[in-house]
C-alpha cells in the first residue's frame, strides 16, 4: 500500500465515524518520521476511541499493521502510528491546548528566525 492509498484509507475511516475538523498535513521535508499527519476531533472519550479503533481496523483489513496505538485508555488523545501516516484523534479541549496544526506550520526558516531573535535578545540583556 503506497502513501496516497494509506492517506485515502485514513480519511475514509475518519469520515465513516463522523470525526470532526479533519486536517491532513503534509510533513515531508519537516520530519523523517512520517509523510502525513492527520488530526481529527471526537465529541467524547468514547467517540475518540471508536474513531481510532476504526482507523486501526480499516488499516488491518487493508494489510497495514499499525506500528503502535497510544492513549486508548483515557481517550483524550489517541495516536495511531501507521508508519508513513500518523493519526491523532483528540477531544476538542486537548486539541485546542496542544495545537498540533500550529506546531507543524512552523518551518525551518521560521525556527532559524526565532533562534536568531532569541540570540539577539540574549545579546542585548548582557
Amino acid at each position: 500500500m503506497n502513501v496516497d492509498e494509506l492517506r485515502a484509507l485514513v480519511r475514509k475511516a475518519l469520515e465513516d465515524l463522523k470525526a470532526e475538523d479533519i486536517v491532513e498535513m503534509d510533513v515531508r521535508g519537516k520530519t523523517s518520521v512520517a509523510d502525513a499527519i492527520f488530526v481529527a476531533s471526537g465529541n467524547s472519550g468514547r467517540h475518540v476511541r471508536s474513531i481510532a479503533e476504526n482507523v486501526v481496523m480499516e488499516a488491518k483489513h487493508a494489510g497495514k499493521q499499525p506500528l503502535g496505538v497510544e492513549g486508548e485508555e483515557d481517550a483524550e488523545w489517541v495516536l495511531v502510528d501507521l508508519g508513513d501516516v500518523i493519526v491523532h484523534v483528540m477531544q476538542k479541549p486537548s486539541r485546542e491546548f496542544y495545537d498540533l496544526e500550529g506546531l507543524w506550520k512552523v518551518t525551518i526558516k521560521d525556527r532559524k528566525n526565532m533562534q536568531n531573535d532569541q540570540n539577539d535578545d540574549q545579546d542585548t540583556d548582557d
